[in-house]
This record gives C-alpha cells, sequence and structure tokens, in this order.
C-alpha cells in the first residue's frame, strides 16, 4: 500500500494554459479515491501527474513521505488501466497478463503461478488461451485489470476503464474492481465523468471544476447531502438538483408564486435579507402528501418518464413567470400530463446558496 500527499500541485503547459490548480489532498494507504468532474476539469492530467507521465509545474507530491516530483514512472511502483484497454491482439490472454513479468525476466514457474492466480480472481481461467478479438468488452476489461493487478504494485491508476463498456457491463465491473481493491488493498486512484461509479466505488470523491479547480473532497454521503457549494449540489446526483432563483424578502422567497419561509433552513435568515438566493432540492425528496416541517409546491406536469422503480416527473412551477423542476416519485402514483400536481419538499431535504459565491448559507441542520 502507499499513502500519497499534494501539497499546493500546479500543471501549467507552455502554451500558458493552467490545467491544476492549488490542488491540496491527502490520500491514505488502501483508500480508493474517484476523481470527478466535466470535460477539462484537470483529473486525467492529474492522474498522469501521479503516473509520472506529466511534469508538475510547482508544488510537491509525496509517495510514502518521499518527494516524487522528479522519480521516473518506473520508480514510483504504479501500474496504470486505459479507457481503451491497450491489449496486444496478437497475444492470448495469458501472454498478455504474463508480458510484464516477462519483461522483467522472472522466471517462468514463478509467471505461470501468479497469471494462474490472477486468473482466478478475474474469473478469466476458461480463456487464458483467447485472444482479445474473442472476448467480450467486460472480459478485455478485466484482463487490462489483471495486467495491472499482477505487479503486486502499491499504486493502481485507472483512466476512465468502464466507458467503453455497455451499462450492464459497466454495473458487473464497478463491483468486480471494488471486490479486487478490498482483496488487494492497493492505493486507487480513478478518474470518470461518471458520477454514479464515484459513488458506488469510492471511499472518498475529489470534485473537480473546469479550470483544474477543486471544488470539494468528502465522501460519497458528504457530498450527496452537505455539498459545498453550487457546482457541487448540481453535479453529484441524478436526475440533478432543482434551483429555484429568487431574492429574500422578509425572509422569504416568492417568487414563482411560492411562498418559501428560509427561518428554518438557514441559521442567521436576515443576513441574507434582499439577497439574491438559490432554493434547491434533490428531485427524490419530494413527498406527495402533505407533511409537516414541508414546504408546499404547486405544480403543472410536463412530461412523465416510467423507469420502473421510479417515475420522473418533468413539471414547471408558477405562472406568469415559470422555472422548470424534476421530481421523483413512486411510479403508482404517477400524475397525468398536463396536470396540476401538488408536492412538499421537507425542511430537512432543503438548500439554500448564495446567487453571487454559489457557497452554501451556513444551516444546523443534519440531512437524510
Amino acid at each position: 500500500m502507499a499513502q500519497l500527499i499534494f501539497k499546493n500541485v500546479n500543471k501549467v503547459y507552455p502554451n500558458g494554459y493552467h490545467a491544476v490548480h492549488d490542488f491540496n489532498m491527502e490520500i491514505k494507504d488502501g483508500e480508493f479515491i474517484c476523481l470527478v468532474g466535466d470535460s477539462g476539469c484537470g483529473k486525467s492530467t492529474t492522474l498522469r501527474m501521479i503516473a509520472g507521465l506529466e511534469d508538475i509545474t510547482s508544488g510537491e507530491f509525496y509517495i510514502d513521505g518521499k518527494l516524487a516530483n522528479q522519480t521516473s514512472s518506473r520508480d514510483r511502483g504504479i501500474a496504470m488501466v486505459f479507457q481503451s484497454y491497450a491489449l496486444y491482439p496478437h497475444l492470448t490472454v495469458y501472454e498478455n497478463l504474463a508480458f510484464g513479468l516477462t519483461l522483467e525476466g522472472i522466471d517462468a514457474d514463478v509467471i505461470e503461478e501468479k497469471v494462474q492466480a490472477t486468473a482466478k480472481i478475474l474469473g478469466l481461467t476458461d480463456y487464458l488461451e483467447r485472444f482479445p478479438r474473442a472476448l467480450s468488452g467486460g472480459q478485455c476489461q478485466r484482463v487490462a485489470v489483471g495486467r495491472a493487478l499482477i505487479r503486486k504494485v502499491n499504486i493502481f491508476l485507472m483512466d476512465e476503464p468502464l466507458s467503453n463498456l455497455d451499462a450492464k457491463q459497466r454495473v458487473t465491473m464497478r463491483s468486480e474492481i471494488r471486490q479486487i481493491h478490498r482483496s488487494v488493498g492497493a492505493t486507487t486512484i480513478y478518474v470518470t465523468h461518471d458520477q454514479t461509479e464515484a459513488m458506488t466505488m469510492s471511499d472518498r470523491i475529489v470534485v473537480m471544476k473546469s479550470g483544474g479547480y477543486v471544488q470539494q473532497i468528502g465522501t460519497p454521503h458528504e457530498l450527496y447531502f452537505y455539498p459545498r457549494n453550487l457546482f457541487v449540489a448540481g453535479f453529484i446526483g441524478e436526475p440533478p438538483m432543482n434551483f429555484i432563483r429568487g431574492t429574500v424578502t422578509n425572509g422569504k422567497i416568492t417568487k414563482f408564486g411560492l411562498d418559501i419561509d428560509l427561518t428554518p433552513v438557514v441559521k442567521d435568515v436576515k443576513s441574507i435579507e434582499g439577497r439574491d438566493v438559490i432554493f434547491a432540492f434533490r428531485p427524490e425528496a419530494v413527498k406527495l402528501d402533505s407533511a409537516p416541517a414541508c414546504y408546499r409546491v404547486k405544480s403543472k406536469v410536463e412530461l412523465t418518464e416510467l423507469l420502473g422503480d421510479t417515475t420522473n416527473v418533468y413539471a414547471t412551477v408558477g405562472e406568469e413567470e415559470k422555472t422548470n423542476v424534476i421530481l421523483k416519485v413512486n411510479p403508482h402514483r404517477t400524475p397525468e400530463m398536463n396536470s396540476e400536481f401538488t408536492f412538499y419538499v421537507p425542511h430537512v431535504s432543503s438548500y439554500v446558496f448564495d446567487a453571487e459565491t454559489e457557497e452554501i448559507v451556513e444551516n444546523d441542520i443534519e440531512r437524510r
């Protein structure tokens, strides 16, 4: 296992583009960390700096307490899994798994033992004599993971390894990679644009924004229930969080025909009097029946999507001036198209963000 520490790490390319800004983080031995964010946010660049494939412009990067800025890729004890699998098409699964060990001049008996053990972990024992062209995408990805696993390194780096798989294969491989991580215990840094992968696989998540700025680092629970700012709130969750902009007047938002008293969800509501804010709630947080400590919201149904276990309801709030919202409801209580629909937002599931700074407004609510 390995501990990684980043101190004010920056990456600036020769053309002046600042890809990563002041990256600071400590990754514990054996942690599974996901880097997520939109395209161009610097997550792959950060991974490549860890691997030694990109130079660090400024700042310090440590592996197990030793400064590693100038350490070669070979000496960092790292194995990397790419999006494209990068398998040798003319070699069998056995030969692909054994390739790195063969180059190191390891004894054939030792290679045989390691290949068989790795193949057993990954369920590849029956495919060792096949060529990559005879494998499914999921099987190819398992071979790519196995080629990294067989080296017994302390750090695994994975750059969107599941993006070429179909939905069913991604679900299967997510659980397999997590199980491999538990059994091996190597520190793992995983880059993805898919927040579902990040939420289901990681111990902690690093959310990055375009331009290479880290927005928040935390557990999946922390990011989902306690987003620090508007970007994190909108990025984590599917469908995304609903945002309703308004101005605070006498402690309330009265825009779009709403009457939202912010006192229950803001610690010091006087501090935001007269300010533009964003009232927010997750689609799955709404209730269909009246309940205490809830906001009552009237809407009009525009579109519904039956997903089996839930229904997505696309609706508008307001009459002359409207805003759009998305709700997740019980499929057995799906409202009719174009119907008037009342839903309820619990105070404990409500958020308020400052419209100017986009930071969350302080509160004492224990989310659930």
